[in-house]
């Protein structure tokens, strides 16, 4: 226990003695009774039993002593602590507490057993809030300390921690008179005392704590009708109400931190309450309220900061006008990673399309913010004699200062000082912006698995002319058509004051619709072509596209007709496979050594919501029996299901359009590719291990399709650089000649093997080693890989490193 128990007032012996007594006499009519319910220890409450109707007919006092006896029971034996009902159900009523009857279930219960139930403070706690506030003032610092102890305590259940909490709380209030619930607001999280510090006289205004406590009351997302009449009530009752809802709910707005759930219920209310005002400032704060709520820690990105109040808030956002909460919800529909409030947010912006006769797709098009920017991807504004500028450059927003029209290298250290409130602002421009570049850059890749088109101005609209979206639109190879079935390809070139696509010769297509291009479409020679080009511009683009792989279906899928093992039997180290999953759009559970995580089934959706995909996978066990930690999973089938409303309907995988079935197996490739135990260059060194055939015979295997593309942009690449005369590509290997001896790099794996005997080379590359070669993509982090790899082979007589040396000499 904590440190409350040593701020207790001593009870006297005399008390002692008497309570004691007493409960010893009331133990002697009780216990007969538990026993005779033996199965209250696995079983439903005891107080459910027909043999507990008896102490129905017991007198109050006999009934509060059983309950001390019963709380003894609880806290100092090693039984199941299934007690919290009987206690409740003794304790309930109209009884003669005393204060020597606290002290002592206190004492009892700093030194007992401790119960995840709450069993051990469910009777000190029914008996504080009975107190009068005299018998209470000397415990006031004892009880304040249990209660921090409770707030801050995840490993009590939820629901009686919850309960313990208001009682222990409303007890805490008697005796030092706060106006505003201690349960309320409290410091089991920094925002807790944070909007106490900063909004004291508001929360304690007349109505406004008994308005906190009802909202804080909901118990599910939807709020009755029953609940909706209370808050209106309160709504009306309380001075300065809709100020202390809007107030706190600023303050959650700019925390940006995950919050305790006993403050994720109060807003949950608090949006509720915050729903019943229609103006448009009440439907901006909900928006970035439901912003807030959804977005997660980075290195937790499946639990959201408020996850109860974002399901709420999606819900009530839905139902607002005007296009905050479409570009709101379009927004968190690509970046929400938890499987919850991601369901739902999609569910609204269906709602929504329905409503505004949009697809989806449409509202999150026509839903991209643009920040203010202007078409350059620029937005001005003085700041105090200087002018600060945020600009999108290479898909990253920033900030910069400039005076007199001379640049400064950062931001002045005076405005840090006279214009702080203006540099926030500047500062969460920047971070909108960026979050909206990475929800942009995940949807229009999303969009190569629809079959999308659009008429040629809104094209330019929506993808050229606009600040965000063009950033990634005018990089991208698009197809243009007059009649639907001759297509022309081309990049996007300013011409005069508008737009055309300019095909390889340089002249322009011509035509009425747009559509994105996807290699899967083009010819080989049209798509080594493009490559070429895109190479040749120096262009980057915002992801693989000219260079993208391309998956068909083979005689084998059409064999097995409902799924393909095309990547099944692969040992991916588990932590960063997940990761790669999550970061990738697909939602899956985590595997783990408890009852349903042997296996998991990541499923991500394509075309447009119409098709999902889902990929098997399972734990592999360590050979240690104590090591619970998963390591690496195996991989399984790939199945996919069409949408049938609110269902899903297995498909054939013959049945399942090129475009959703080469992006979808395009991704499983990626986890294989990536988080495979054979692209670990130390994985050779481990000795005997269980996965080493495995490793072999993937480390050297054919290439898959992603890395027959990586072979692809090497023999292009590599003419361009200076080590051009000591490579060569071959079928699986780029052969690097260095000065002391021959290598092979396997372009799947990025292994090295020595020549002439095929030795084993480990190499661990550092970052950044291709120095300033341009890359076309940068989503293939084996291409870097590998040309770090090749560029230090070819200098080998320049190695420093000594357990690199160690194997070239050996």
């Amino acid at each position: 226990m904590g440190d409350w128990t040593r701020l207790l007032p001593a009870l006297s012996a005399a008390d002692r003695r008497r309570v004691e007594t007493e409960i010893a006499e009331a133990n002697a009519q009780v216990r007969p009774l538990l026993g005779k319910t033996t199965t209250y220890f696995w079983a439903s409450s005891v107080t459910r039993m027909p043999e507990w109707a008896t102490i129905r007919s017991w007198p109050g006092e006999l009934r509060r002593h059983a309950a001390l006896a019963v709380h003894l029971e609880a806290t100092a034996s090693s039984r199941p602590s299934a007690l919290n009902d009987v206690v409740r159900s003794l304790a309930d009523g109209e009884r003669d507490w005393t204060r020597a009857d606290l002290l002592w279930s206190l004492d009892v219960a700093g030194r007992g057993w401790i119960y995840h139930d709450g069993a051990h403070l469910e009777l000190p706690a029914m008996i504080a809030v009975c107190l009068a506030p005299a018998d209470l003032a000397d415990l006031a610092p004892a009880l304040s300390a249990l209660f921090d102890e409770i707030a801050e305590d995840y490993f009590m259940a939820a629901g009686p921690r919850r309960r313990v909490a208001m009682l222990i709380g409303a007890a805490l209030d008697r005796a030092t008179g706060r106006r505003v619930p201690s349960w309320l607001l409290h410091h089991g999280d920094e925002f807790g005392p944070l909007v106490r510090a900063g909004l004291g006289g508001v929360l304690a205004a007349p109505g406004v704590p008994e308005l906190l406590a009802h909202c804080a009351s909901l118990d599910k997302p939807a709020a009755p009708a029953r609940w909706l009449r209370v808050l209106d009530e309160r709504l009306t009752a309380a001075t300065d109400g809709q100020e202390a809802v809007r107030a706190i709910l600023e303050a959650f707005a700019a925390h940006q931190h995950s919050v305790h759930e006993d403050s994720d219920r109060l807003l949950r209310g608090l949006v509720w309450a915050l729903s019943r005002e229609p103006d448009e400032p009440a439907t901006d704060l909900l928006a970035r309220v439901t912003a807030a709520a959804s977005a997660a820690p980075r290195q937790a990105s499946g639990f959201p900061h408020a996850q109860r109040t974002a399901i709420a808030a999606v819900q009530l956002l839905a139902g607002r006008d005007g296009e905050v909460p479409v570009r709101t919800l379009a927004r968190l529909a690509v970046t929400v990673k938890n499987k919850a409030v991601r369901s739902r947010v999609q569910s609204a912006l269906a709602r929504l399309g329905a409503l505004r006769g949009w697809s989806v797709s449409e509202m999150m098009e026509l839903a991209v913010d643009d920040h203010g920017l202007d078409s350059t991807g620029s937005r001005r504004a003085p700041v105090g004699p200087y002018e600060a500028t945020v600009r999108v450059v290479d898909e990253k927003a920033r900030l910069t200062f400039t005076r007199g029209g001379v640049g400064l290298k950062g931001v002045p250290a005076a405005l840090k000082e006279t214009h702080a409130d203006e540099l926030k602002q500047l500062r969460a421009l920047v971070k909108g912006i960026n979050a909206t570049l990475t929800a942009e850059r995940q949807r229009l890749e999303a969009l190569l698995s629809e079959e999308r088109t659009w008429a040629y101005p809104e094209w330019v609209s929506r993808f050229l002319d606009h600040p965000i979206t063009g950033t990634y639109g005018r990089r991208l190879l698009w197809q243009t058509s007059t009649d639907g079935r001759d297509w022309s390809t081309g990049l996007p070139r300013a011409d005069g004051d508008g737009w055309t696509l300019a095909g390889l010769d340089g002249r322009p297509a011509c035509g009425e619709r747009v559509r994105l291009w996807h290699p899967i479409r083009a010819a080989v020679d049209e798509t080594l072509a493009w490559r070429e080009r895109v190479l040749a511009a120096g262009l980057t683009q915002p992801f693989k596209q000219a260079f993208r792989e391309v998956y068909l279906l083979t005689p084998a899928e059409e064999r097995t007709e409902s799924y393909s093992n095309r990547f099944a039997a692969h040992i991916l180290r588990y932590r960063q496979a997940n990761a790669l999953m999550r970061a990738r759009g697909w939602q899956a559970g985590y595997l783990g050594t408890w009852d349903g995580g042997y296996d998991s089934e990541a499923t991500k959706l394509f075309g447009g919501g119409a098709w999902r995909a889902s990929f098997h996978h399972q734990l592999v066990d360590t050979d240690d029996p104590h090591d619970y930690d998963v390591h690496h999973c195996a991989t399984d089938r790939v199945r996919f299901a069409r949408s049938d409303g609110a269902t899903w309907q297995p498909a054939p995988v013959a049945d399942v359009p090129p475009l959703v079935f080469t992006e979808a197996m395009r991704d499983v490739d990626l986890f294989v590719g990536v988080t495979s135990i054979a692209t670990d260059p130390q994985w050779a060194d481990r000795g005997e291990d269980r996965f080493r055939d495995y490793w072999h015979r993937t480390a050297v295997g054919a290439l898959t399709p992603s890395a027959q593309v990586r072979r692809d942009a090497l023999a292009r690449l590599l003419p361009r650089m200076a080590i051009a005369d000591r490579v060569t590509v071959a079928d699986r290997y780029l052969h690097v000649r260095g000065n002391l001896r021959g290598y092979r790099i396997h372009l799947g794996s990025g292994n090295i093997m020595m020549e002439p005997n095929d030795a084993y080379l480990c190499i661990v590359p550092a970052r950044g080693g291709t120095g300033r070669l341009h890359l076309p993509f940068e989503d293939d982090p084996m291409l870097s890989t590998i040309l770090s790899k090749a560029i230090m082979l070819a200098a080998d007589d320049t190695i420093s490193d000594p357990t690199v040396l160690r194997q070239l000499t050996s």
